[in-house]
Order: C-alpha cells, then structure tokens, then sequence
C-alpha cells in the first residue's frame, strides 16, 4: 500500500480516537475529523465511507499493533487466556472509546465488525485445536456464541462504575466461556 496511504489512513484513525475521547461519537462529524488529522474532505471520502468504517477500521488497527489475535498466541497452551487479557488491557487503554463503541449509543457496524474479529479468531483457534466438546455443532455457531458472550461481557465490565480491573474482567470472561461446559460435566 502506497505511503501516503498509510499515512493519511492513520492520520484519520488516530484523529477520530483523540475525538472519540473527548466527546460522544454521534457528536463527531466528519469535518471534526478531517480538521483534526489535517487533512480536506475529499480525501476522507477517498478512504473510508463513514466515519463508522473509519471508527471500525481503527479499532481493527489498534488491536492488530497490540498483537492480540496473533495465530500463534491463540493456540498456545495458555494462549487464550493471554490474548484474552492482552485485548481486555488494549480496551482498557482506549475505554473511552470502547464504552462509546459498546454502549447503548453505540455503533452497530463497529460492535458488528468487533464480533465478526473474534469470531473468525474463535473458528481459527478451535480448527486448529480441534476440541470434542462441540462435537455435532457447526463451527460458526460455535464461534458466534463465543464471540457474543464475550463481547456480552465486555460491555458489562464497560458499564460498571467503578470498573473493576483487567484482571477481574479476563477472568469473567474466561469463567463464562469455559464455565457452562465445567457446570455441564459437574452436573454429569
């Protein structure tokens, strides 16, 4: 990709996080943004459509830099449990944004793009580990259940005042996704 690409992409990106800090995304308009980054509105409509595609594609950059969903990291031994915290810490430095993106106001296309994200890394990782536990269930519809209850737990850490720590929030989310399949063999 060509540099001034790049460089104006990020430009835009960063411009909308420092705003999105400042101030409710509906209230954002697409010559805040453009002010900010420096850049004319002609060159916005060259790279994004709105700023909810700008908005979604910043927080897939954001995430990509922290190396969060990295392949590796997933299918390592405890690799679900650091990605889950390295991802939940990368929230919790933009929560801001986060509780704006996940809140009730919020913006459907980027919660929309966050879920599709996990879910495509849930689908990779079980592929790739392979697990007996969701034997006859199609691999999407595990995925999507791991991605919405994740996400379903996230934005109720976001909404709580005071919000508990990283930590807390991991293991919550944690307990939820491997706890229904603990409670189930318990119950056995």
């Amino acid at each position: 990709m060509d540099a001034r690409v790049v460089r104006t992409r990020r430009s835009l990106q960063e411009s909308l996080f420092a705003l999105a800090r400042e101030r409710p995304l509906e209230e954002l308009t697409v010559a805040d943004i453009v002010q900010r980054a420096g850049v004319n509105r002609s060159s916005f409509y060259q790279h994004y459509a709105d700023k909810d595609t700008l908005l979604a594609d910043a927080i897939d950059t954001a995430v990509e830099q922290a190396g969060t969903f990295l392949p590796e990291t997933i299918t390592a031994p405890d690799g679900p449990q650091r990605a889950l915290l390295a991802y939940l810490r990368h929230i919790d430095e933009h929560v801001a944004v986060y509780q704006r993106v996940l809140g009730r106001h919020g913006s459907a296309a980027v919660a929309f793009r966050l879920r599709d994200r996990i879910e495509a890394v849930a689908r990779e990782g079980l592929g790739r580990m392979g697990t007996h536990a969701f034997e006859g269930i199609p691999l999407d519809v595990v995925s999507a259940g791991i991605a919405g209850s994740a996400l379903g737990v996230i934005g109720a850490w976001l909404a709580r005042d005071p919000r508990p720590r990283v930590e807390t929030a991991a293991d919550w989310v944690w307990r939820v996704l491997v706890g229904v399949g603990d409670a189930m063999e318990e119950g056995r």
